[in-house]
């Protein structure tokens, strides 16, 4: 089943001329979301949001997916650029200097479960000195050659390093950022603009959810009453999320970009970082 939740129109956009359009595409299991900007006007054209329901293996991803090119016309344009964002968590960051391209398999065996034919592929992040080594939706990537051509492909945590380390390289705190999705959440711990590790975890209580961040912060050495946690994505103030973490953590902020589209003023500046960070 597939659930719009959002979905915004900017009528001043002209969509007519496909090639001063970009389509930014963002996969998961559980949904799809797009966003189209027009690169001669500089706004948002089309921003939507949609859940994917009872989606249990790449096979029904796929179909959701054909589904949903069927009933939404816009993307089925040829654009004239297109970057798709795989958020899974079948990733593993390696030190640039001990990659062994011949043989990445082994740097996700032991957190995933890697089949002989699963194609495995890396981003370089070109901040750092790290690369990640991942296993995109292929399926998904076959259907969007076939409708677009060419596009550009990413693992979702490719641009979370990218951009957090961009933006906060100068920084000399220690700062943990989570990026929170409906029963999952990313996080990135830099320490004086340094990355130092990226995770993310399953939850389906509060409580998982503060568990995981207070043993990342053991582990790392990170003390609740000085590091700066910084939340990012599907949380808000007055959720329940929010609560236990002010029970724990002394200082807690919401990711505040410097160029939030004033199209999206419907939407928390903080949400869809990895969506908005292709443009």
């Amino acid at each position: 089943m597939i659930k719009e939740i959002i979905k915004i129109t900017n009528k001043n956009v002209d969509f007519l001329n496909l090639l001063e359009n970009h389509l930014s595409i963002q996969l998961s299991l559980d949904g799809f979301s797009f966003c189209i900007y027009n690169k001669i006007q500089e706004e948002i054209g089309i921003f939507a949001v949609y859940e994917f329901q009872n989606c249990t293996s790449p096979y029904k991803h796929l179909e959701l997916l054909e589904k949903l090119y069927r009933q939404v016309p816009m993307l089925r344009n040829k654009y004239d650029s297109v970057s798709v964002v795989h958020s899974n968590n079948l990733v593993s960051q390696v030190p640039n200097v001990f990659l062994d391209r011949k043989n990445l398999s082994k740097y996700l065996e032991h957190t995933v479960k890697v089949l002989e034919d699963d194609y495995i592929t890396i981003d370089e992040i070109y901040n750092s000195d790290i690369v990640n080594v991942y296993i995109p939706f292929i399926n998904i990537n076959n259907f969007l050659l076939d409708t677009y051509g060419s596009f550009i492909y990413k693992h979702s945590s490719t641009i979370l390093i990218e951009k957090l380390l961009n933006f906060y390289k100068h920084k000399e705190d220690d700062f943990c950022f989570v990026n929170v999705a409906s029963n999952n959440f990313e996080i990135v711990v830099l320490k004086k603009g340094k990355f130092i590790l990226f995770n993310s975890f399953n939850f389906s209580t509060k409580e998982d959810f503060i568990y995981y961040i207070l043993f990342i912060a053991e582990q790392l050495n990170l003390n609740p009453e000085e590091f700066n946690l910084v939340l990012l994505g599907d949380i808000e103030k007055d959720s329940e999320l929010y609560t236990i973490l002010f029970q724990y953590v002394r200082n807690i902020s919401f990711y505040k970009p410097t160029n939030f589209p004033s199209e999206l003023n419907h939407i928390s500046a903080h949400s869809h970082f990895t969506l908005l960070n292709q443009l």
